[in-house]
């Protein structure tokens, strides 16, 4: 193994360390996993560290770590399945009458808190794609890609890469390269959804919406929970497979299933995952104590598209909700995992 000394040591992290969180974003898109990802850019650093003193500048410092991400990840990829979403298996919406069905032995996409990545990007459209890419819907697409095309796709359109420089990566040609580049995009507009419908609208844009949010589920009062939905909206649970379509069936789901009895029984904080709007979401035991139950991420749509039917005119209503059960989720966004008594 060989090892820089300490000047050496200084010098590299005192260089590399500013990439670590778009080196984690990288990572994430690649394996639609937080703690996947964090392992992950644990070792690129390692092997970066220890390869450091043969490090020559042929390229940037930034391109040269994406390199060995990209590498370290695409061997991952080599024993691991794709991480989905239940919309993603195939299966028709669910009955909110029937309880629902849970598959542990999936290995289901999570969400990945806005506070852990970013990046120093300075091209408006590199940062456009940067952040439609890690939007939920679009990692859980791109989860349908074969790793190659995966990563071939994230360093060509989302890291601005030029095909001659995957190429050297992935050891081929820039012809192959853009053959494949063409391959993944088509596919993925199969699997994601338009782009262009994919709004980002900040909190404070839609914070009378979020805030009827909390009170309504707070209060578990269904009616006004159907409210806040659109007609079509799409409600999903990972690692339940049961997912639900539609503001009535929704607001059924959460009448029927969900244990709270009353108000008072949930309790939700506000944070953000993926750059959208979400919640860690807290049920009362039966020691009086809240306790971290799930982490619903939000999807709101853009009321200006809203102009017909039931939901014209309306300034946005909630379009997909996405809602974790795993509650070794809430460390990662900085979420208590417990809540004191109200006053």
């Amino acid at each position: 193994m060989t090892k820089p000394d300490s000047t050496g040591d200084d010098e590299f992290l005192r260089l590399a360390d500013p990439f670590r969180r778009e080196l984690l974003a990288h990572c994430y898109r690649m394996l639609g996993s937080v703690h996947d990802a964090e392992d992950l850019v644990q070792e690129t650093y390692l092997r970066a560290w220890r390869a450091y003193d043969r490090f020559e500048g042929r390229s940037s410092l930034r391109t040269w770590l994406h390199s060995i991400a990209t590498r370290a990840c695409l061997t991952a990829l080599e024993s691991r399945a794709r991480r989905p979403l239940p919309t993603g298996l195939g299966g028709p919406s669910s009955d909110p009458m029937d309880a629902p069905i849970e598959r542990t032995e999936v290995s289901w996409l999570e969400p990945i808190p806005d506070t852990m990545i970013g990046g120093d990007a300075s091209d408006p459209a590199t940062i456009v794609a940067q952040r439609q890419s890690i939007r939920l819907a679009a990692v859980a697409a791109m989860q349908y890609l074969p790793p190659r095309q995966r990563a071939v796709l994230i360093l060509r359109d989302v890291l601005a890469w030029r095909a001659a420089e995957v190429a050297e990566l992935l050891d081929t040609t820039a012809v192959a390269v853009n053959s494949t580049l063409q391959r993944a995009r088509a596919q993925l507009d199969q699997a994601a959804p338009d782009m262009d419908q994919i709004t980002e609208p900040s909190d404070v844009e839609h914070r009378a919406l979020l805030d009827q949010f909390v009170a309504a589920f707070e209060a578990k009062d269904i009616g006004a929970i159907v409210e806040l939905f659109s007609k079509d909206a799409v409600w999903e649970m990972p690692p339940f497979s049961s997912w639900y379509r539609g503001a009535e069936d929704i607001g059924a789901l959460i009448d029927r299933q969900c244990p709270a009895r009353g108000p008072g029984d949930m309790r939700l904080l506000p944070t953000r995952a993926n750059g959208q709007p979400a919640f860690g979401l807290y049920m009362l035991g039966e020691d009086g104590v809240h306790r971290p139950f799930n982490l619903p991420v939000l999807e709101i749509e853009d009321g200006r598209r809203a102009l017909s039917g039931p939901d014209r005119g309306h300034h946005g209503r909630v379009s997909h909700v996405t809602s974790f059960f795993d509650v070794s989720l809430f460390p990662y966004f900085g979420l208590p995992d417990s809540l004191p008594a109200r006053p």
